[in-house]
């Protein structure tokens, strides 16, 4: 039997969260076809692993990549990082369905200006990623916020039952042409006054789908369990899973925190499929919100529309060198994007070693300036946390970022090194591996990723791209309820 390709002599670590052993792999068609001793197989293509780590491609549960696969479909900083999936549509916030009557509402920003949104329906905007061909696989939230957007003139009040229909409408339509899910961003003030009840409403189209509810809580700071609470209430009553996006403890006040709320997620995910994601750094990023500006912790400036000489400056050398008070400093630069390095390092540790966890870099690739977790994020995991510090053993840390995440969002066929699934693979050197993007450099590669295939086509090899563009789309397949093991 002739392969298209044979990786010989890797250690597979098949995202099960099993230790690795050694064997070849033949991929034919896009898939994986044998793993065992291929050693008297041909080839039309063949790499020695040599020992080195082949591991399924990671999935990147949490990203605001939506219109970047399109506009700019090589991806390189997730490729470049062995990401092979990217889910869109997180916190809230999502290209489709979308029809803006200006421009877009803070935060729909951070996936780009106004022309960006072109996808009335979520079926156009599926079609235009199938037109893109980009580099890695494509899945798909609705964010409630874009929901709002198209049917409200005003964000900052709750949704009259008229549009809350309408809204559930489109949800509907969405879900039926391959969505995920519905994603919420309740801590913005674009749908911080959305009432638990409208999205209650909106939560019940996801029951007859099996479809996921996502949310970024209400809040990360104090009323953080409160938050949590709300968002169980909402998925048991949609009989939706839930997943807490990028859960953290936000803000100096709130250190130390992170045992009351794996706590919370462990008594919830008791009688109903919750889980969560988390990004392994300790600063965050997003917009600039005034309600974030403190002195207690650092401030970057990510991007400002008036003042953009200001990327990559702390808020407080702004403020010096402007003579005005920090809140000041912070109007003037709006709107803007910032860094906040408000979280505690212990907390990020315990979060991200929990089994409830999955991993999401939330990079944000429209910033000028952006948080090194664009780029860094994975092998950040594997080499800091997993290798370095010893959080948890490679095989988990790979867990975390494959199977746990096709599991849990419905990903058929992917996630896991077994014969007949997907070829989404990364081959790494474990001893190399390690995030090179930081917060003076962002905008750098990981060293020790020496091969990516998606959908069997090598992609990322040495370092460099190839220009092989052979992502899919990926639709939401059956009920992600089943998706959810318990601890």
């Amino acid at each position: 039997m002739k392969y298209d390709t044979l990786i010989r002599q890797a250690r597979v670590i098949d995202g099960s969260n099993t230790p690795g052993y050694l064997a070849d792999v033949g991929l034919r068609d896009g898939r994986i076809a044998t793993i065992g001793d291929l050693s008297m197989a041909a080839a039309e293509q063949e790499i020695d692993a040599a020992g080195r780590v082949l591991a399924p491609g990671f999935i990147d549960v949490h990203t605001h990549d939506d219109t970047v696969v399109i506009r700019h479909p090589q991806m390189l900083p997730k490729l470049s990082q062995g990401v092979t999936t990217v889910i869109v549509g997180n916190c809230g916030i999502s290209a489709s369905p979308v029809s803006l009557r200006s421009d877009p509402p803070d935060p729909m920003n951070l996936l780009g200006q106004r022309e960006a949104f072109v996808y009335p329906r979520f079926a156009d905007y599926r079609a235009a990623v199938e037109s893109a061909h980009p580099a890695v696989n494509v899945a798909a939230l609705i964010g409630h916020t874009a929901l709002r957007s198209n049917h409200m003139d005003d964000l900052h009040r709750t949704a009259t039952p008229a549009e809350i229909a309408a809204m559930r409408v489109q949800l509907q339509e969405s879900l039926a042409a391959g969505a995920l899910g519905l994603s919420t961003g309740l801590a913005y003030a674009s749908a911080f006054n959305a009432e638990t009840d409208e999205v209650l409403q909106l939560s019940e189209e996801l029951t007859a789908f099996g479809a996921v509810y996502t949310t970024h809580l209400r809040s990360e700071f104090e009323p953080v369990l409160e938050a949590m609470d709300e968002a169980f209430q909402i998925g048991r009553h949609a009989q939706a899973p839930v997943i807490i996006s990028h859960l953290k403890c936000a803000g100096a006040g709130n250190w130390g925190r992170s045992p009351q709320l794996l706590a919370a997620l462990e008594r919830a995910a008791q009688t109903h499929p919750v889980g969560c994601d988390c990004y392994p750094y300790a600063a965050s990023s997003s917009t600039l919100d005034l309600k974030q500006v403190t002195d207690a912790f650092r401030i970057t400036i990510t991007w400002s529309t008036p003042h953009p000489d200001m990327g990559g400056c702390d808020l407080q050398a702004i403020a010096g060198d402007w003579n005005v008070s920090l809140m000041e400093a912070a109007r003037r630069l709006q709107p803007a994007g910032a860094v906040y390095y408000g979280m505690d390092e212990a907390d990020v540790r315990r979060i991200l070693a929990h089994p409830l966890s999955m991993v999401g870099s939330d990079g944000l690739p429209e910033d000028p300036f952006p948080h090194p977790r664009l780029w860094g994020a994975f092998p950040r995991v594997l080499g800091h946390f997993s290798r370095d510090v010893g959080l948890f053993p490679l095989h988990t840390a790979v867990h975390k970022m494959t199977g746990l995440s096709a599991a849990r969002f419905g990903l058929a066929q992917r996630g896991e090194i077994r014969e007949g699934y997907w070829a989404d693979l990364v081959l790494f050197d474990p001893l190399r591996v390690r995030d090179v993007a930081d917060f003076k450099e962002p905008q750098r590669a990981a060293e020790g990723i020496d091969g990516v295939w998606v959908n069997g086509v090598l992609s990322y090899r040495d370092g460099q791209a190839n220009g092989q563009r052979p992502g899919r789309f990926l639709a939401r397949s059956g009920d992600l309820r089943g998706g959810f093991s318990s601890l």
